[in-house]
């Protein structure tokens, strides 16, 4: 099955964006030695990415996985970024938001907790 093997964040600015992902999940982020004005994403945990200046308006929506949603809600908006939409539960999943980082890019953070489970209604049909 296909499955995502790399993600790519556009910037205006890449050293503001290095530095943003760089103190909010720890990232090491380094120039690629290539043709193309490209920096490498090692998150070490498996998917790994890269930064590049912004194409026109592309944009990928991506969901990192954290800790604690609230400490990295924090990390966000310290680090110069700023939380779109409020924590979510989503039942049998965990908590997630939305955030922007500097560079106006939407990203999601969640907090995986699969006890979480859907209140069943009383209300026949639901």
């Amino acid at each position: 099955m296909p499955q995502v093997v790399h993600f790519e964040i556009n910037a205006d600015d890449p050293e503001r964006a290095i530095e943003f992902y760089s103190n909010v999940f720890g990232w090491s982020i380094d120039l690629w030695t290539g043709p193309a004005e490209y920096w490498l994403i090692n998150t070490g945990q498996g998917i790994n990415g890269g930064i590049m200046r912004r194409m026109e308006s592309a944009t990928t929506v991506n969901t990192i996985q954290v800790a604690s949603i609230d400490e990295f809600m924090k990390k966000v908006v310290t680090s110069g970024g700023h939380i779109v939409t409020p924590k979510l539960t989503i039942p049998g999943v965990g908590l997630h938001a939305y955030c922007r980082d500097t560079e106006g890019n939407i990203f999601g953070i969640i907090e995986r907790d699969e006890s979480m489970r859907i209140i069943e209604s009383e209300e026949p049909g639901y």
